[in-house]
């Protein structure tokens, strides 16, 4: 079971953070020149310049093809369809397409 699925998880989390920010700050622990530090900078900036590399080289084209193609055009698209049809009072594409089941007395 995933910690987060619990009512309050995320407040707990949240919560969480800020008392290990005040316990580092009781120990001296600056977090602004942590993160604004030469190393730190240059540790992010490098990390960032990866994750752009991977998202360009590797994730954005089939990303896109599974939003634009799959998403968009295969569920989105028939869920608005059919909730304008249930809105509409019309038979959905379930109802149209579900085979029938004849019944023997």
């Amino acid at each position: 079971m995933s910690r987060f699925s619990s009512k309050g998880g995320l407040v707990k989390l949240i919560i969480l953070i800020v008392i290990g920010i005040i316990i580092l700050s009781y120990f001296g622990f600056d977090l602004r020149s942590i993160i604004e530090s030469p190393p730190s900078e240059s540790n992010l900036g490098y990390v960032r310049g990866l994750l752009v590399s991977a998202w360009t080289n590797y994730l954005m084209q089939p990303v896109t093809y599974f939003w634009n193609n799959i998403f968009i055009d295969l569920l989105w698209r028939t869920f608005v369809s059919n909730f304008e049809r249930l809105r509409d009072g019309e038979q959905t594409d379930f109802e149209l397409n579900t085979p029938a089941v004849e019944l023997s007395n």
